[in-house]
């Protein structure tokens, strides 16, 4: 089957999970048919994960930008950078490999607003999605969205399980900022964490 240029196969295993896991980039998906984990880092961005729970056939989005268009005003089709794309492709290629529309369930992360002052495009996104799926008759079994910390998230077509980690921020403290620059910072021995 032609996957096009926003299907992933960035196939790297996985040892958390033993298995072998596709790693999704802002504008991609991707769909399968067997125990591929599917994974990806979500700070404002939406992953939409939509699977079959009897055939196990399932895939996971990710995209940057909720609308039709962009500021331009020109046209999104093709790019999978906004959610009405990358959601029609999700949902095609799950029908094309043997989902069944009636047994579809999704579950929705991300749509964080991790950076103070930017406007709030994680809440538009999330929004989207639930809309989309809304229309298209498809049942949302779990939402995971807004806060301001990013997510990374597990995805398992085969099983429908999705485990969510958290990123907490971590700071530096000025104190070992200014050690670690100092000229003689290569003498410093940093604790293992």
């Amino acid at each position: 089957m032609h996957r096009g240029k926003y299907f992933s196969t960035s196939v790297y295993y996985d040892r958390l999970f033993a298995t072998n896991a596709v790693k999704l980039l802002p504008g991609q998906y991707h769909v399968t048919q067997n125990n591929t984990v599917i994974t990806t880092v979500l700070g404002s961005c939406v992953s939409v994960c939509i699977y079959d729970p009897l055939n196990g056939v399932g895939g996971m989005n990710h995209y940057m930008l909720p609308g039709k268009s962009d500021e331009s005003g020109k046209s999104s089709h093709g790019s999978a950078r906004y959610g009405l794309y990358a959601m029609d492709l999700l949902l095609e290629h799950i029908l094309k490999v043997g989902g069944e529309r009636s047994r579809l369930i999704a579950k929705v992360f991300g749509a964080g607003k991790v950076m103070d002052g930017m406007s709030d495009v994680g809440s538009q996104n999330a929004d989207f999605a639930i809309k989309y799926l809304k229309e298209h008759k498809i049942h949302v079994a779990a939402l995971d969205i807004g806060d301001n910390l990013p997510r990374k998230i597990y995805f398992s077509p085969a099983s429908g399980q999705v485990f969510v980690k958290r990123i907490q921020s971590q700071t530096l403290s000025p104190v070992l900022f200014k050690t670690l620059f100092s000229q003689d910072s290569s003498k410093i021995l940093l604790p293992a964490e």
